[in-house]
C-alpha cells in the first residue's frame, strides 16, 4: 500500500521526524529509508533503541494517527499508474488483496477512499504474527482469496516487501519508489506502473512460471546425474 499504491512514505517519514524531534533526537532521511516496508512494531523497537521513550503501541498508533490525518487533509497521493492498473484488474474480475504492514484502520481508510471496490481481501500489519519480510502476510492473503500463491503477482516497493513476496512463492514484482530494489530477490523490476495492464501481469506470471520450471528441471537433472 504505502509507496506502491499511494505515495505515503513521505508522510510516514515526516511523522517519524516529528516524533524524534519531540525527544530532541535527529532522524534523517537515510534513517527513515531503513524502515521502509518494515513491520510497524519492529520499527517501533528500533525507534525505542534510538531514544524514543514511548511504549511500542504508543509509537505505532501515534504515527498512524499522524499519517491518517495527512490523508484526510491532502487526499490519496496515488503512485503513477497504480489506480488505473487496479481498476483494470477489477474490471477483468481478477481477485485482489491489499497486503500492508500498516494497521487495518489505516488500510481501510485508503480502501474506502478509492472510488471503486478495489480489494477482495485486506491483510494488515496488526493481523499477522510475522510481518514482512516473513512470507506470512502474502500466504495469508492467498489463503483468504482461495487461490494458489504460485498464481499470484505481488507488487512491492520495499526490500522487506519483495523478500516477503518471493519467500511466499508469489511472483515478486518490484516497482522502486524511495528505496533501491536492485539487490532484492525480485522476479522482475518495473520502473513504473504507468501504462501497465492486466495483460502485462499475465505475461509476467507466465514467463516466471516457465523460468521456474526450467530451473527446477535443470536442478532435477543435476541430481539425477
Amino acid at each position: 500500500m504505502d509507496g506502491t499504491i499511494v505515495d505515503t512514505e513521505p508522510y510516514w517519514m515526516d511523522a517519524e521526524t516529528e516524533m524524534f524531534a519531540s525527544f530532541g533526537i535527529e532522524w534523517t532521511h537515510d534513517d527513515a529509508r531503513q524502515v521502509v516496508g518494515m513491520g510497524l512494531w519492529e520499527s517501533a523497537d528500533l525507534f525505542r533503541r534510538r531514544g524514543v521513550d514511548l511504549e511500542p503501541d504508543e509509537i505505532v498508533y501515534g504515527l498512524t494517527d499522524r499519517v491518517r490525518a495527512r490523508l484526510v487533509a491532502d487526499g490519496l497521493p496515488w503512485r503513477p499508474g497504480a489506480r488505473e492498473l487496479l481498476q483494470a484488474l477489477r474490471e477483468a474480475s481478477v481477485p485482489t488483496a491489499l497486503v500492508t504492514m500498516s494497521v487495518r484502520s489505516m488500510a481501510e481508510d485508503v480502501a474506502r477512499a478509492i472510488p471503486f471496490e478495489a480489494f477482495d481481501v485486506i491483510v494488515a500489519g496488526d493481523e499477522v504474527a510475522d510481518p514482512k519480510p516473513h512470507p506470512e502476510p502474502y500466504l495469508a492473503a492467498a489463503e483468504r482469496l482461495g487461490v494458489d500463491i504460485a498464481d499470484c503477482v505481488a507488487i512491492e516497493d520495499s526490500p522487506a516487501g519483495v523478500t516477503s513476496a518471493a519467500a511466499s512463492g508469489a511472483v515478486a514484482l518490484g516497482v522502486p519508489n524511495i528505496v533501491d530494489l536492485s539487490g532484492t530477490a525480485h522476479d522482475a523490476l518495473w520502473a513504473t506502473l504507468a501504462g501497465r495492464t492486466p495483460a502485462d501481469l499475465a505475461e509476467l506470471l507466465a514467463s516466471t512460471r516457465t523460468a521456474r520450471e526450467r530451473t527446477r528441471a535443470a536442478r532435477e537433472g543435476e541430481v539425477s546425474a
